[in-house]
């Protein structure tokens, strides 16, 4: 929107898919909404139970500015129990959810100009965090051949004096991918090569249903230039709580402290508490939520691949999304998720919101259970007869 009170760099619309489903939510009664991944299940009673307590005995006011004490030293241990990784308390920062972290960590490591390399289809707001920071977003595409593995000659020749950093996520959001034990071994021989540091976003780790989840960071010789972002959003259904951590060599995570002081000073102590909660009861919590998220994703892979013109990766690998191949349709993107929105009343994604290479896709959520889910693929298949 063009006017003199909004900054030019604004004047341009930067609106998104995401952004605009709230809004598209309601174009019908009955749409199933399989967009955003906010899960139809809430926090586990136990977390809302005892963050409550809390909150009643006085865990009201700000925290340490890196965050709870007691909720580090549970970080530092879920990474030693889990991992094996040794984590120091300075190397722990506590923000206000992922997205806050990685505006907070592309802050504290790029000067202007910088180039970030980020690995495609990518999480929607990756360019413009990165831009906030003055930086520039490099897009790195992945392909459904290739299984959604990072190529390191592609990743190797978008390399310039002006590289930073490189972002990975995996398990993936919108493809669902994981990326392989192999490939993040020469992606770590490319990160040494060129002195790259490597941003990796672990949101969805306890959803990696082929083969346990292995950070990046804990490769030989990666733990000293990797940045960890971890949220409590997707891992414990706690998307509304608004808490995630930052893990890095402690000189950057002063750095991040120094700006998120003038963010938001502190997360939520109420969040906090509650994340305490969830890492110290994970073994009780997570494995009915997994199994929930992996009967949904089996169940949705095989009956998209049952419909003509569909198409999606088998068996799924991760996360909670399946990126959908529509080529068969003959439709874009956009016109493919608008027609499954006009004709069956279920809101996904357009492929090309997550990246130029996105384009011949849609994401879905497997955020609903399987009878919504079954209701909803026989809705799209009437649709595409």
């Amino acid at each position: 929107m063009k006017h003199k009170f909004i900054a030019k760099r604004y004047w341009k619309d930067q609106s998104t898919a995401m952004g605009q489903s709230d809004v598209l939510a309601k174009s019908f009664d009955d749409v199933i909404n399989l967009s955003l991944g906010d899960p139809d299940l809430i926090t586990h009673e136990r977390i809302i139970d005892k963050a409550f307590a809390d909150a009643k005995a006085g865990h009201t006011k700000y925290t340490e500015f890196r965050g709870d004490p007691e909720l580090r030293q549970e970080i530092s241990k879920f990474y030693k129990e889990e991992y094996n990784m040794d984590v120091a308390d300075e190397e722990i920062f506590v923000c206000t959810s992922a997205c806050e972290g990685m505006y907070l960590v592309m802050e504290s490591i790029l000067d202007d100009g910088d180039e970030v390399i980020v690995q495609a289809p990518y999480f929607t707001p990756y360019p413009q965090q990165i831009e906030l920071a003055r930086g520039i977003p490099v897009e790195l595409p992945t392909y459904e051949e290739e299984d959604f593995q990072i190529d390191v000659d592609r990743l190797e020749s978008l390399i310039t004096e002006r590289t930073k950093a490189l972002l990975i996520n995996s398990p993936s959001n919108p493809t669902g991918n994981c990326l392989s034990v192999e490939t993040m071994q020469k992606i770590a021989a490319i990160a040494e090569k060129y002195d790259l540091i490597v941003v990796a976003d672990d949101i969805y780790t306890a959803f990696s249903y082929q083969s346990p989840f292995v950070p990046f960071a804990s490769l030989p010789g990666m733990k000293e230039r990797t940045i960890i972002l971890n949220s409590f959003s997707k891992n414990f259904t706690m998307t509304g709580w608004r808490v995630g951590n930052i893990i890095a060599p402690d000189y950057i995570i002063r750095i991040v402290q120094q700006v998120n002081e003038n963010v938001v000073f502190t997360a939520p102590s109420i969040s906090q508490r509650a994340g305490i909660y969830a890492l110290r009861y994970r073994k009780e919590i997570q494995p009915p939520m997994i199994e929930e998220y992996r009967k949904r994703m089996f169940y949705a892979a095989e009956r998209i691949n049952a419909i003509p013109k569909l198409s999606v990766l088998y068996p799924p690998k991760g996360s909670f999304y399946l990126f959908v191949n529509i080529k068969g349709t003959g439709l874009n993107s956009v016109d493919a998720a608008d027609m499954i929105l006009r004709k069956a009343h279920v809101l996904t994604l357009p492929g090309n919101a997550f990246g130029a290479c996105g384009e011949g896709y849609i994401r879905i959520a497997c955020t609903c259970n399987v009878e919504t889910l079954k209701e909803a693929f026989d809705r799209i298949e009437r649709a595409l007869q």
